[in-house]
């Protein structure tokens, strides 16, 4: 339920960052020189950057496009930081699940 509120205000132009901010989180995490809790600042960066991008080609470099890019790749890379963390939880083995069964 929450992750379709939360993409109600992503615009359609920048879903297409999702997947790519995953990916981009994949690689980061196998790599040795970058810390875990690092990540989804690293993703929170490069998803404002390439939403102003996006948003900035198509409309033009406007004070309120780079804001609306801002927020757009927050909402981008928060619901790749999401969707992420769910798979890693619903496929987990967790020991509070094995304590109780």
């Amino acid at each position: 339920m929450a992750e379709t509120e939360i993409l109600k205000f992503i615009q359609p132009e920048i879903l297409i960052l999702i997947p790519v901010l995953i990916i981009i989180g994949l690689m980061l995490k196998k790599t040795k020189y970058i810390k875990d809790w690092t990540i989804p600042i690293i993703l929170g960066v490069i998803g404002i950057l390439f939403s102003i991008l996006i948003l900035g080609f198509n409309k033009g470099f406007t004070g309120p496009i780079i804001l609306n890019g801002i927020l757009q790749g927050i909402l981008a890379a928060g619901a790749a930081v999401y969707v992420h963390q769910l798979t890693i939880q619903s496929t987990r083995k967790r020991k509070e699940d094995e304590d109780q069964a």
